[in-house]
């Protein structure tokens, strides 16, 4: 590609890593559906609360290099990740919101807030959740009674893997994936448009969220370009099914 070559990736490479700022307290090692609104909404089990600030990334920008890479993670925490913690917390002085409690006790009735509540509660949770989800040196599948259910509810894991990569292509512009078990204790596969989530009381699909992967333009593109199904293939390289597995515990 030249230099004066105006693609679209070129734009964004050039556009969002303007101005980029890196967090002061990391190091340069780094450190953190189908629609299925018969369900009810579920909250986070008390270990998996959410605050209001971001927390450091648990791993480097390159340890992800297998599915993504090291300057689209950089952005994409830095950046993307770091301005929905400024203003959601911005949101939260302006609509005298307790940010000493959970903001799962936002996100469960967020129909009552501003779309600024919205927009950046939602992307902060769900940003939260994502980067714990992925790790180096993991992948593979899950153990245990996560797998049996997994099996049990979707027939096969691949059969899951399958499912849950199309709730991902297919979701139009932007948004995410989802596996999430229910009041019932029951899994299901969905997705949500923008920085919504299954907590939300909007949400078409509701449930404790136990697996997302964001389908933002930005959390692929810049080596993926416009092939979103590629970056899921190489995505699940990255899942941490010990994170997985934990949430699935606590909710079981």
């Amino acid at each position: 590609m030249k230099l004066n070559d105006t693609s679209r990736r070129d734009f964004l490479v050039n556009s969002l890593k303007a101005g980029l700022v890196v967090s002061a307290g990391m190091s340069a090692a780094g450190t953190i559906l189908q629609s299925c609104s018969v369900m009810k909404s579920s909250k986070s089990p008390g270990r998996f609360t959410t605050g209001f600030k971001q927390e450091a990334l648990p791993y480097t920008y390159t340890a992800l290099e297998t599915a993504i890479d090291a300057t689209t993670m950089e952005i994409h925490y830095s950046r993307h990740a770091a301005s929905y913690a400024t203003n959601l917390q911005d949101a939260a002085k302006n609509e005298a919101v307790d940010m000493n409690k959970p903001l799962e006790d936002v996100l469960s009735k967020i129909s009552k807030y501003s779309s600024k509540m919205r927009n950046n509660g939602g992307g902060h949770y769900n940003h939260e959740m994502f980067w714990k989800c992925m790790g180096p040196r993991v992948g593979g599948k899950p153990s245990g009674k996560l797998l049996t259910a997994i099996e049990e509810t979707f027939n096969s894991f691949d059969s899951f893997k399958t499912q849950f990569g199309d709730a991902g292509k297919n979701r139009f512009g932007s948004g995410w994936a989802w596996l999430v078990i229910d009041n019932n204790k029951k899994l299901h596969i969905g997705s949500t448009p923008n920085q919504d989530n299954p907590l939300m009381d909007v949400s078409e699909i509701k449930g404790f969220p136990l697996l997302g992967m964001d389908v933002w333009e930005h959390a692929y593109y810049l080596r993926y370009q416009n092939k979103r199904p590629d970056y899921i293939t190489n995505w699940w390289n990255v899942v941490n099914w010990e994170y997985v597995q934990s949430r699935y515990d606590s909710a079981v």
